[in-house]
């Protein structure tokens, strides 16, 4: 059974309202690719500057397919540069591993105990045929806090923006 509880990964010392970035990878990275990843996120925090004073901030693989960013802004709010900075990162990530991490209309979904990809445009499809459901856990890469992420980041889809999709579908 996969445990999708995530306080156990996050930094407890985040403040609830630290900026988070979600990025969806269009496939599982494997193992390799995900340790190799991990140096690459650690060392692009441990560097993270805005206004040349230290970002704190955290970065990880979630489910072999979420790369989450955080910053912590309680302190200082970081600049439109170390934003630039960290979408370098994502776009460095994905053409060294050769996968899509920009793809908004790639949708997350947890079905049978495994995370399943869909297309936004085949979600009508998915609804009629009975493979998503509302109650149907997902992926809400919309999320932009920490507190967000703990608490709305999977979630039924009526619960998320998806929740036109389902107005004539019993929940």
């Amino acid at each position: 059974m996969m445990n999708l509880d995530l306080a156990q990964h996050l930094p407890e010392d985040f403040h609830p309202s630290s900026k988070v970035w979600i990025y969806q990878s269009s496939r599982l990275f494997q193992i390799s690719e995900a340790l190799e990843m991990e140096e690459m996120l650690h060392n692009f925090v441990k560097n993270w500057e805005s206004h040349g004073a230290p970002v704190k901030g955290y970065a990880n693989l979630f489910f072999g397919r979420f790369i989450v960013l955080m910053a912590d802004e309680s302190e200082d709010k970081i600049c439109g540069r170390s934003a630039d900075s960290s979408v370098r990162l994502i776009k460095d990530i994905a053409t060294h591993f050769n996968v899509d991490l920009l793809n908004r209309q790639l949708l997350s979904f947890f079905v049978k105990n495994k995370i399943e990809q869909l297309p936004l445009t085949q979600l009508p499809y998915a609804i009629e045929h009975s493979f998503i459901n509302a109650d149907s856990l997902f992926f809400d890469n919309t999320v932009s806090t920490k507190a967000q992420l703990l608490k709305e980041w999977i979630v039924p889809a009526a619960q998320t923006w998806l929740k036109r999709y389902f107005v004539s579908q019993p929940s």
